[in-house]
């Protein structure tokens, strides 16, 4: 445009011939007339790009990149598909080299091809929220934990006056993983806020047959244990917590995606916490400070921790079958076959199924499934039943499910034999752990190996392996060692206190 300027300048102000102009200015005759004869520069929708088309942009080179991700993102569920900020983060991090423009040119293309593929969204009226209050929703998400997908819910809870908010990762979505998500939140931040709304949750209350609702019983009792207000929306009315339903997708799009892959949910439940205390130095999006700024100025209008900690977890009873499985939600949990048709205590927490006697004893402990009709077994208690019945062995379960080394040691054993080692088998798997049936493995394979084949030469090893790690190395001789004479022992000389002389 400055160039246009220019020529008009100078052939309308400075009385400059064209072909003058095309000298002083270096562009083509023709050029010069075009722009000298134009009579409409009204600015049109399209202008922009038809001045572009053709020129190379320094976009370019990441744009198969882009497409490739949002492709993708089409087989993804739809809340864990990538933003805009997700994808210039993605470039900056793996694609530096290739990466020439700012996140708003990113943006921009983006937005575009997304207009292609999806419907715009709806907007949300902004909402003004004093400080100390908090929203808490689920949101769900995919995650591989061990290299197992899981399709989880994680936990929001989030700070409408700062902005601010923490996550935490389950594989459901009840109250005992509600409570404990804010319980982990409350003993990260030091702090509790006085009132929390929530959404018609399910894992929070119970809605009645009018419609009436009732907070669960659990639910009641944390929050009279932290002191917070509880606080509900109307039916159909979600959008009132709104800071929350953005802080559900803030938080899938940035800690989600792509799907994490961990070794352990609560190790990083707890990057989770960090990543939330790194999220707060950002700037608030229009108060001017950053968010952990205005988060510690709302903390001062929140309750300090009670002195006595929470302990979440849902007591029942079950009566367990004839095999002396309990069923819980479907899912069915191992006891003991002592207390095949007794009653038995379950508490319930958000990652285990913990078994006790009348007394509250622990019989045992499984991880809490999350399916639907699965099993979990542990074996050490049917051990001891299997010891009395050694034959019965290969009938079971147990037996079929052993490593091959170990069902062919336990076939060729007589009764007796085979009774002690079903024994010393309870011994090793007493954590009832599948590590310990892996180093017990480990003990009979290196036993074998060197030609010993008893059950406490293997109950020995078994030790060392889970102690130390490291098998005993053989001593090696040198050739320098002279040779030891061989010690007879002469037991003659003791013949001689037998002499009758020397019993009168």
């Amino acid at each position: 445009m400055t160039q246009v300027k220019r020529i008009r300048k100078l052939y309308y102000s400075k009385g400059k011939k064209v072909t003058e102009i095309a000298k002083i200015t270096g562009h083509n005759y023709r050029t010069v007339v075009k722009y000298l004869e134009k009579d409409d520069f009204n600015k049109r929708i399209g202008d922009e790009k038809e001045e572009r088309r053709g020129r190379p942009s320094k976009i370019d080179p990441v744009i198969p990149l882009i497409k490739e991700w949002l492709e993708k993102d089409k087989t993804a569920p739809r809340k864990q598909r990538h933003t805009a900020r997700k994808i210039f983060t993605r470039l900056e991090e793996e694609h530096a080299d290739l990466l020439e423009v700012s996140y708003r040119t990113v943006a921009n293309y983006v937005r575009k091809v997304k207009k292609e593929m999806y419907k715009d969204e709806q907007g949300y009226l902004p909402l003004e929220h004093p400080g100390g209050e908090a929203q808490v929703d689920f949101g769900q998400a995919i995650f591989y934990e061990r290299g197992k997908l899981i399709k989880g819910h994680y936990l929001n809870l989030s700070f409408p006056y700062s902005n601010g908010g923490y996550t935490q990762l389950f594989k459901g979505e009840n109250q005992e993983c509600l409570l404990t998500g804010l319980k982990r939140i409350f003993e990260h931040i030091k702090g509790v806020p006085y009132k929390i709304w929530f959404d018609n949750l399910s894992a929070a209350l119970v809605i009645g047959k009018r419609g009436e609702r009732t907070l669960v019983e659990q639910l009641e009792r944390f929050a009279l244990h932290y002191r917070f207000e509880v606080n509900f929306c109307n039916p159909g009315k979600g959008h009132e917590k709104g800071n929350v339903e953005n802080k559900v997708g803030y938080g899938r799009r940035n800690m989600f995606v792509p799907p994490p892959h961990f070794e352990d949910v609560e190790e990083y439940n707890n990057h989770l916490l960090e990543l939330g205390d790194r999220d707060m130095q950002r700037l608030h999006y229009k108060k001017g400070e950053t968010i952990a700024q205005l988060f510690a100025q709302e903390k001062e209008f929140m309750f300090p921790l009670p002195s006595q900690e929470f302990e979440v977890g849902r007591i029942k009873t079950a009566l367990a079958n004839k095999y002396g499985k309990v069923e819980l939600e479907t899912n069915f949990y191992s006891t003991s076959p002592s207390y095949a048709g007794e009653e038995v205590i379950l508490k319930i927490t958000a990652d285990k199924v913990i078994i006790m006697d009348k007394q509250f004893n622990t019989l045992v402990i499984h991880d809490r499934i999350y399916d639907k009709g699965k099993e979990s077994m542990k074996w050490y208690p049917y051990l001891e039943v299997m010891a009395k019945r050694p034959q019965a062995i290969k009938y079971t379960r147990f037996f079929n499910e052993l490593p091959l080394m170990w069902k062919n040691y336990l076939e060729s054993q007589d009764r007796e034999r085979k009774k002690l080692t079903i024994t010393t088998l309870m011994k090793m798997m007493e954590g009832d752990d599948e590590e310990e049936l892996i180093n017990a493995t480990r003990a009979l394979e290196e036993t074998l190996r060197r030609g010993v084949s008893d059950i406490d030469s293997v109950l020995v090893t078994y030790y060392r392996i889970k102690n130390q790690g490291n098998p005993i190395k053989e001593i090696e001789v040198p050739d320098l060692v002279p040779p030891v004479k061989e010690y007879q022992v002469d037991i003659g000389v003791y013949d001689s206190l037998y002499r009758k002389e020397n019993y009168p």
